[in-house]
C-alpha cells in the first residue's frame, strides 16, 4: 500500500520544515523536492499507456526516489517559480524551458490518482481571489466588510461617502524587486480627498473599516480547527505590520456556526486546508461579531503558538489510507 509523503516546496520553507519533522516522528517515508531543481539534481522518468491508465516510472532528487504510485498523499506548499531556474537564458528559451518543465514535470505531479493534496494546486489558484472568498463567505451567511472592487475615482469616492471610513488593500503581495527582495503594502486608511486619476492605472480593493475588538487567525486543517485572537501591542491597524514576535495570542473558541461555515467554504473549493482571517467586533461567542476578511489556500502558521498541535493536524491529514484510484 502507497504510504510516501511527496512534499512540494523551495528549500528554504519553516513551515514545510515543520510538517517534514513530525512525519519523520511517525516513521512516514517522505520525499521533498522543489521542481525547479529540475536538472541533474533532479531527474524522472513517468509512463503511462492505455494498458495501465495510470502513472508508472520514478521521479529522483540528489537523495530520495519515489515512483507515482508510493504517492499517497502530497503536501504542495510554496515551490520556487518554475522560471527561476532559466533565469539567465534569454527570454525565449527562458519561457519556453519553464513552461515546457511546469507542463511536463509539473503536468505529472498534480495528476496522481489516488493521493491526497493538501491542497491541489488548481485549488489553490480557484480558491486565490478575493473577490471571489468574499463572494463565498457572504453567500455562506457570513458577515464580510461592504467592498468595492474599481479603479473608477467617482466609484471610490461614492463608495467611501456611502461606507467611511474606508480602508484601502492589495488584492496580492508586493512582488520582489531587481534586488530580489519582496516587499508588503498593509491594510491603509485612506482619504477620498487623496482620490485622483491615478486610481484608472489598476484595480483597488476599498472595503468600509470594520470597528473590530481584535483580529482571529482560524487554521483548518481537515476537519481539526485551531484559532487564535490576535493583537499589535500598538493596537496597529494591520497586525501583520510590526513585528510578529511581539504579538499578543490567545486561544479562542470559534462558534459553531463560523466553524461550520469554514468547512463548507474549504468543501466549495476543493479544499481540505485554510488559514482564515477575522475581524472581531465584540464577544467571540456571538457569530455576529465575527467578519470575514480573506481565507490564505495557503498560508503560514509555523510563528502560531498551536504551531506543534497544527503540525500534527496536518501529519494526521497526510498519513490517510491512499483512496482508490480514478
Amino acid at each position: 500500500m502507497a504510504s510516501t509523503v511527496l512534499v512540494v516546496t523551495a528549500l528554504e520553507d519553516v513551515t514545510a520544515d515543520l510538517v517534514v519533522a513530525g512525519l519523520n516522528e511517525r516513521g512516514v517515508p517522505v520525499v521533498r523536492v522543489d521542481p525547479a531543481d529540475i536538472g541533474p539534481d533532479l531527474t524522472f522518468g513517468f509512463r503511462v499507456d492505455g494498458n495501465r491508465p495510470s502513472w508508472g516510472g520514478w521521479l529522483r532528487t540528489a537523495s530520495r526516489e519515489v515512483e507515482p504510485g508510493q504517492v499517497a498523499a502530497v503536501y504542495y506548499r510554496r515551490p520556487t517559480p518554475y522560471g527561476a531556474r532559466f533565469a539567465h537564458l534569454p527570454r525565449q528559451q527562458r519561457d519556453f524551458a519553464a513552461a515546457e518543465a511546469r507542463h511536463g514535470l509539473g503536468g505529472v505531479l498534480n495528476d496522481l490518482p489516488g493521493a491526497r493534496y493538501v491542497n491541489h494546486p488548481a485549488a489553490v489558484a480557484r480558491a486565490d481571489f478575493k473577490p471571489a472568498q468574499l463572494r463565498r463567505f457572504a453567500r455562506l451567511g457570513l458577515r464580510i466588510p461592504p467592498t468595492l472592487v474599481t479603479n473608477d475615482v467617482k466609484a471610490a469616492r461614492e463608495f467611501a461617502v456611502a461606507h467611511g471610513p474606508v480602508v484601502c488593500k492589495t488584492f496580492r503581495g508586493l512582488p520582489a524587486g531587481d534586488d530580489g527582495c519582496a516587499g508588503a503594502i498593509w491594510t491603509l486608511r485612506v482619504d477620498p480627498k487623496d482620490f485622483d486619476d491615478t486610481l484608472t492605472a489598476t484595480a483597488h480593493l476599498f472595503q468600509a473599516e470594520i470597528p473590530k475588538t481584535g483580529d482571529v487567525r482560524v487554521t483548518v486543517v481537515g476537519r481539526q480547527v485551531f484559532a487564535q485572537q490576535i493583537a499589535a501591542p500598538d493596537g496597529a491597524l494591520d497586525w501583520r505590520r510590526g513585528d510578529w514576535g511581539a504579538l499578543l495570542h490567545a486561544p479562542l473558541s470559534v462558534p459553531p456556526p463560523i466553524e461550520a461555515a469554514l468547512h463548507t467554504y474549504l468543501s466549495s473549493f476543493g479544499l481540505v486546508f485554510g488559514c482564515f482571517d477575522f475581524a472581531l467586533t465584540g464577544d467571540g461567542d456571538d457569530p455576529e461579531h465575527w467578519t470575514a476578511i480573506e481565507c490564505n489556500p495557503n498560508g503560514q502558521w509555523g510563528w502560531l503558538p498551536d504551531a506543534e498541535d497544527i503540525t500534527e493536524a496536518f501529519a494526521d491529514l497526510l498519513t490517510v489510507e491512499r483512496e482508490s484510484r480514478s
